[in-house]
């Protein structure tokens, strides 16, 4: 009863959560600083290309070729002739307006395929006894990607490559490692991000509640008092910026989490709200004897699938007992936006499973719009300027916290000195 009669800031359970607030913010605000600025700057990385000198990626250099896009075939074929030896293309992403190249992925040459070289008499993009790459949102192959082609669609000349395990150059580039991975290659770097995400969350959850405001104080607490100095500035700023931009800032962070453990927070996702995997690969039955058909002749039953649809991305299978994996945004989709996902089995030229947003449970629409909430997308531009602004928060809530621990720990030492000379004065 004599707990309940304090004031809450005297609490023990308040207190304790205020040093958690505090030295969690005190100890991880450099890289939640950093977290935050190279996510701001990547949300409007196309608009910044121009003032950093790094290639567009979403532009064909110099003019690009007038004309219909040529078949998703002819694209690999070209891909397949200008990839580095010991390469070839895994996954190839359609550009959503016309003057923009279509993007390669390239991954390790499998069952003695070369870069540069056609190999074989099988259909361009079927089937192969080894992977040819990995299926969109699926694990890559063993070594993952190792580099980039951009093709103009309509020529198919190659207009740009980069390899990541040589590239680092580029302003954009080293934002988006820093982002990513903390500049760490391994695992072990995307896994520390996705704790300082986790630490942006309990900064975000403890904030709220230190926050909360007494009854009569509603108002004041979301505003800053005119005239506010010292510690009462710094509080009122630290407080009222964090309550209005709470919301973004936590979705944010929630979504940065899941990126970084995609399989944890899925699993978490699905005991509550039931949903598939919508990473997994579909299996199909290879048929002996059977030829199974090419990428042109699978994107076109997909497209019969989702008439209207935009081709947005095609992932031939890695393995025999896998389908094609082809992207398909609907009609009047909002870029960034989660799109469907056709599988077409190679072997009996049917579609074997559909994919479509328009139908995910209340799971999988909570994990599907995670990237696109992550990066600023999907909601038109209203939200791609609040997700800017949440990541330029951490510095002036670094900024802010930190002067307040500072000054009040100054009064604090300063009235101490006062009470120890007065002391010595009285004996």
């Amino acid at each position: 009863m004599a707990n309940a009669s304090k004031p809450r800031s005297q609490r023990l359970w308040y207190r304790t959560l205020q040093n958690i607030h505090l030295w969690v913010g005190l100890v991880l605000c450099l890289p939640l600083v950093v977290l935050g600025i190279t996510g701001s700057i990547l949300v409007v990385d196309e608009e910044l290309r121009s003032l950093t000198g790094d290639a567009p990626v979403r532009e064909v250099s110099g003019t690009p070729a007038e004309g219909p896009m040529q078949p998703v075939s002819a694209i690999l074929a070209a891909a397949r002739v200008a990839a580095p030896a010991g390469t070839q293309p895994g996954f190839l992403v359609l550009p959503e307006e016309p003057g923009r190249p279509a993007t390669v992925r390239l991954v390790a040459a499998r069952g003695g395929e070369r870069g540069g070289e056609r190999g074989g008499e099988r259909p361009q993009g079927a089937p192969q006894s080894a992977p040819q790459g990995a299926p969109q949102g699926a694990p890559a192959p063993q070594g993952g990607p190792v580099g980039m082609l951009s093709i103009d669609p309509v020529s198919l000349a190659v207009t740009g490559g980069a390899n990541p395990a040589q590239a680092s150059g580029g302003f954009l580039r080293t934002v988006h490692m820093l982002h990513g991975n903390l500049l760490i290659r391994d695992r072990s770097g995307r896994e520390l991000v996705g704790w300082l995400g986790v630490a942006m969350l309990v900064l975000g959850v403890s904030g709220l509640v230190l926050w909360w405001p007494r009854p009569g104080r509603w108002k004041a607490a979301f505003t800053v008092k005119a005239g506010a100095r010292g510690v009462r500035l710094h509080r009122d700023l630290h407080g009222a910026v964090g309550i209005w931009s709470l919301l973004v800032f936590l979705i944010v962070s929630f979504s940065g989490v899941y990126l970084a453990f995609p399989q944890t927070l899925g699993a978490g996702v699905s005991s509550v709200l039931p949903a598939r995997d919508l990473r997994a690969a579909v299996t199909v039955q290879p048929v002996k004897g059977v030829t199974p058909i090419d990428v042109d002749r699978a994107v076109a039953l997909a497209q019969d699938a989702m008439p209207g649809a935009a081709l947005r991305s095609v992932s031939p299978p890695a393995r025999p007992d896998q389908a094609y994996r082809i992207g398909l945004a609907p009609a009047g989709q909002a870029h960034g936006a989660p799109i469907a996902t056709v599988f077409v089995d190679p072997w009996t030229a049917q579609v074997a499973e559909v994919r479509d947003p328009a139908g995910y449970s209340a799971g999988e629409t909570l994990i599907a719009w995670q990237r696109p909430l992550h990066a600023g997308e999907g909601l038109g531009p209203l939200w791609k300027w609040a997700v800017f602004l949440s990541g330029i928060l951490p510095p002036l809530f670094a900024v802010t916290g930190t002067l307040m621990w500072w000054l009040k720990r100054k009064a604090r030492r300063a009235k101490n000195a006062e009470r120890a000379a007065a002391l010595a004065a009285a004996e």
